[in-house]
């Protein structure tokens, strides 16, 4: 049998308690807020960051904004392959920015990009966008599963040596994946992804990974004339100011990364004459909404085996998060009976199969954050509600089973 290849001569071990992190490693900030919130608190040098979404989203309005900000504090290269700078300076006059001391290349072989960075020592190096760049050691062409992995390998590795921030931007492909087929995520730090309602305005950036903060942490954007604009309150984007009682609205508190979100839920409840009903969802996990009405029926007392039932979370969010079963529920019912919630109730809760109301993460966080929105009373499950817990300003009815929180709704 053949013996394995011997250690490299700079190879070396470690224990792990002798290795000491980098606690005065210095973020770099973005100038956005939001965006620094998403990334963990800033840019880490030597991070590779690929950014990902539909064309059009505001990806390289996004990192031209970025550009401007940290070029004037620190050296900057912006490698186009897609864009004349004709089209950059154009794009960058109608967001206002001046560029700064923004460093352009228009080059798409990544060998060439190298050495022009080795050159320039950039701090920051943005690619725009990875599908065009393409290695010289392979012959397929830019795009290719094989140029992707050996051009962002390159990279990697250069980011890494010099203790450059990449900024990667990845096309997606029909299923809203970054193409490649996931090879690029796998390859760098952290993976940001852009999420937004066809016709809204608003942007939301999700962190699906992040080896330097909190995964699925989110950044709302308002796209405007002058670019992408932070959100200063994001409740406000997903509440509907409705100026009477409506049937079907029910504004639960979801947390989304690190902090808690309001978010209205509307469902509309309507006669089927299919002989298979329909179950849709915007915003909301198909199969758990299926899920729902089962436990709904069976431990709520409601039968909708020959309605429709459409179900959606306003404002373009996406939810995969369980504690909004219960306003979900809720939501249901109030438009099978067109009886409407109190509109300054919030509600929230998980809803297991047994049909009993299970506890979820940062119950009183969420309380606060309806308080801070006006809202005065809350339904929530029993486990949440501790004795521990003060909370004044709001009026708390704790359930533990779907028929009682139905009946606290709609006594």
């Amino acid at each position: 049998m053949e013996r394995r290849r011997a250690a490299e001569p700079g190879s070396s071990m470690r224990l792990l308690k002798d290795v000491s992190p980098h606690d005065s490693v210095t973020r770099v900030s973005t100038g956005l807020v939001e965006l620094d919130r998403v990334l963990g608190g800033g840019v880490v040098p030597g991070a590779v960051i690929l950014i990902g979404g539909d064309p059009g989203v505001g990806k390289s309005t996004l990192l031209l904004q970025v550009a401007a900000e940290i070029s004037s504090n620190m050296p900057l290269l912006y490698v186009s392959g897609e864009e004349s700078a004709q089209q950059i300076s154009l794009r960058a006059k109608r967001l206002g920015l001046d560029g700064g001391e923004t460093q352009l290349l228009f080059e798409t072989c990544v060998e060439r990009v190298l050495e022009i960075a080795t050159q320039v020592k950039p701090a920051v190096l943005v690619i725009d966008s990875i599908q065009t760049v393409y290695s010289e050691v392979l012959q397929s062409a830019p795009g290719a599963v094989g140029q992707l992995r050996e051009a962002t390998s390159q990279l990697v590795r250069f980011a890494k040596d010099f203790d450059t921030a990449v900024f990667l931007v990845g096309h997606v492909t029909k299923e809203g994946i970054i193409a490649g087929p996931r090879v690029l995520e796998h390859m760098v730090d952290t993976v940001l992804y852009f999420e937004n309602d066809s016709g809204s305005r608003y942007r939301v950036i999700r962190a699906v990974k992040n080896r330097f903060g909190a995964v699925n942490e989110i950044g709302l954007f308002a796209m405007v004339n002058e670019g992408l604009k932070e959100v200063s309150n994001p409740s406000a984007i997903f509440i509907s100011r409705h100026e009477g009682d409506v049937t079907g609205s029910v504004i639960t508190v979801t947390r989304e990364g690190s902090r808690p979100m309001l978010v209205e839920i509307q469902a509309l409840v309507d006669n089927s004459n299919l002989g298979n009903p329909r179950r849709v969802t915007v915003g909301l996990e198909y199969n758990r909404l299926a899920m729902l009405l089962a436990v709904l029926h069976r431990h709520g007392g409601c039968v909708i085996s020959n309605h429709d039932v459409f179900v959606n979370a306003v404002g373009g969010l996406r939810l995969s998060e369980t504690a909004v079963d219960l306003a979900m529920l809720v939501a249901v019912v109030s438009s099978l009976r067109g009886i409407p919630v109190a509109r300054d109730l919030v509600i929230f809760g998980e809803v297991g199969l047994a049909g009993e109301i299970r506890p979820v993460f940062n119950g009183e966080e969420r309380l606060r954050e309806a308080i801070k929105h006006g809202y005065r009373r809350a339904i929530l499950p029993s486990a949440n509600l501790t004795k521990k817990m003060k909370i004044d300003g709001i009026e708390t009815v704790s359930v533990d089973r779907l028929d009682r929180a139905i009946a606290a709704v709609f006594p």
